[in-house]
């Protein structure tokens, strides 16, 4: 018999793979922390074996090896009996396991035992086959703090029965905590909440589901003109349209008019939807307010108190009751929540565009000042501090008239 010529091995096709097997392992009852640790010592010995010997059935062949090393490591600890161990060395057929395998192990990894760090890290970990040092490097943290966060989720679900884990609002949550987590490091963590919501909505009709990669495809699709040459934060307003990556707009709008079709609207679908208007004006001044206001009307109609349950989309009203009845009725919105918003920075942050809309440059530039000195992150204190000083600028022929 001729052996097969060598061929190179599609690593990106193996790591599909991880969270099928995983999520097999651990529908049979196999430990959670046990299954991935036998499963990457199976990737280690593919990664050995098939350029020069691929296997027929990648996945069965992943789950035998895995499963050997399970068996291996219980005969090490005189854990199991002869006929236990024969039990588990027998190699699956294709196609055994359950077409949800995904789905299963997102609500693994979302168990509502751990905490929303924990939950992120272990989907990344597990669904997205990234390594740890990937993930530490995306959040800025020592690889040895993730690590011990992993490990702290994994003790967290030993023994611990997962044929009821996390609910689907969980795992929507934390895609979206995924995605919002930016482009950091080696890792482009929006396109990996990309690619896991894809996945999700493969295994469920859950409407929003599809609305959660909607939002994410028509946000994603401005991505080429968020930052400018030097690497600074620009306004939507501002971009370049042309930048826009326009397939993934179209993508994004079928996919939210499929979501809304089922007549069932939650919060990522309002949200995409708001997202899609913004995407589909040619221009800044050509955006279609109105619509967007009644969007946000719908949004904050969701949440028995606004304000104190999601200040955001309080908010984002403003600024949409500013586009459409006028600045000093936005800043009057505004003015409600500063008893509950008023010591953040978004909440000036925004004052200072609804004066700079009304033409109170003076009073943007103050405003913009103060949302920059309460910004933790880096980028957007820069971009606050920038916008202080551009209104600063263009008010000062104003103060030098008046003096």
């Amino acid at each position: 018999m001729i052996d097969e010529p060598t061929r190179p091995l599609d690593e990106g096709a193996l790591r599909a793979l991880v969270p099928r097997v995983l999520a097999g392992l651990v529908r049979r009852g196999e430990d959670f922390d046990a299954a991935e640790d036998a499963l990457q010592e199976a990737m280690v010995e593919a990664l050995r074996v098939w350029p020069e010997h691929p296997p027929r059935e990648p996945r069965a062949w992943l789950t035998t090896v895995a499963t050997r090393r399970l068996v291996d490591a219980r005969r090490s600890e005189a854990a199991r009996d002869r006929r236990e161990e024969a039990t588990y060395t027998e190699p699956l057929p294709a196609g055994t396991e359950a077409g949800d395998d995904t789905l299963f192990l997102l609500f693994c990894c979302c168990h509502p035992g751990l905490t929303p760090t924990s939950q992120v890290a272990l989907t990344l970990r597990a669904v997205g086959g990234l390594t740890t040092c990937e993930i530490a490097d995306a959040f800025y943290v020592p690889e040895a703090t993730m690590a011990q966060r992993i490990s702290r989720a994994k003790r967290t679900l030993q023994g611990r029965r997962l044929d009821q884990p996390g609910d689907l609002a969980v795992v929507l949550r934390v895609l979206y905590l995924v995605y919002t987590a930016g482009h950091a490091g080696r890792v482009d963590l929006a396109g990996e909440a990309i690619r896991l919501a894809r996945q999700l909505t493969l295994a469920t009709e859950e409407p929003e589901a599809r609305g959660l990669l909607a939002l994410m495809l028509l946000n994603h699709a401005r991505l080429p003109a968020r930052l400018d040459a030097e690497g600074r934060i620009v306004t939507l307003d501002r971009q370049d349209r042309g930048l826009w990556d326009t397939r993934e707009i179209a993508e994004g709008v079928r996919v939210l008019q499929s979501a809304l079709a089922v007549e069932r609207r939650g919060r990522y679908q309002i949200e995409a939807a708001i997202a899609a208007v913004h995407d589909d004006a040619a221009s800044a001044e050509e955006t279609d307010w109105p619509q967007i206001l009644a969007w946000y009307d719908d949004l904050v109609a969701l949440t028995d108190e606004p304000v104190r349950q999601d200040p955001a989309a309080v908010l984002g009203r403003a600024v949409a009751v500013g586009h459409v009845l006028g600045a000093a009725a936005g800043l009057r919105e505004t003015d409600r929540l500063r008893d509950v918003i008023g010591d953040r920075h978004r909440w000036h942050a925004v004052r200072g565009h609804l004066y700079e809309l009304g033409g109170d440059l003076a009073a943007a530039a103050t405003a913009y000042a103060e949302a920059a000195r309460r910004a933790t992150n880096v980028a957007e204190r820069d971009h606050l501090v920038r916008q202080a000083a551009r209104a600063r600028a263009a008010a000062s022929p104003l103060w030098e008239r008046s003096g």
